[in-house]
């Protein structure tokens, strides 16, 4: 099993000594698709080969037929939280026997169908997390909870909010 201390070490000592090496960009981008479906998209995260399709969700009018793009913000922030608890296990000393997270968003479809001072978005998001650890009880649980959640980029983002830039070419 790798160690997480081990193979940060060298991360962290290169961002300690230059901190722009430190600031990386995710990426994701549309694939190609029929542009004459209004329901249905497809992105490409980076790293991957493969094409998300996303669909509009039935409360928009869609056939809600595959994931909507809510559904995959709730993904992201699932797969960070998870991965967050399982780095931080692993340099806590924590052997998990038990991890199993599931994320619900409340929203208010009304703002993103124009409806006069609704709010577009999220209006709140929650996660729903199991953890077991072998070699600890509650304290140590309650610790590695803690420090995951100050860890995951993705719930900080949400929680924090952040700028969006959009820029246009035609």
């Amino acid at each position: 099993m790798a160690n997480v201390r081990e193979v940060q070490a060298p991360l962290r000592a290169r961002y300690k000594a230059d901190p722009s090496t430190a600031v990386v960009i995710d990426r994701a981008g549309s694939a190609v698709y029929e542009l004459a479906d209004p329901f249905h998209a497809a992105v490409v995260p980076q790293g991957s080969s493969e094409a998300l399709v996303v669909a509009t969700h039935r409360g928009h009018g869609g056939p809600h037929d595959a994931a909507t793009p809510g559904d995959v913000l709730c993904a992201a922030l699932a797969c960070c939280h998870e991965l967050t608890i399982r780095m931080v296990a692993n340099m806590m000393g924590l052997e998990l026997t038990l991890l199993d997270v599931k994320v619900e968003g409340d929203i208010d479809l009304r703002g993103s169908l124009g409806v006069p001072a609704v709010p577009v978005g999220f209006l709140r998001m929650r996660t729903h997390t199991r953890v077991g650890v072998r070699n600890g009880g509650q304290s140590e649980i309650d610790k590695l909870m803690a420090v995951s959640q100050q860890c995951c980029v993705v719930g900080k983002t949400l929680s924090a909010g952040v700028t969006i830039e959009h820029e246009l070419a035609t």
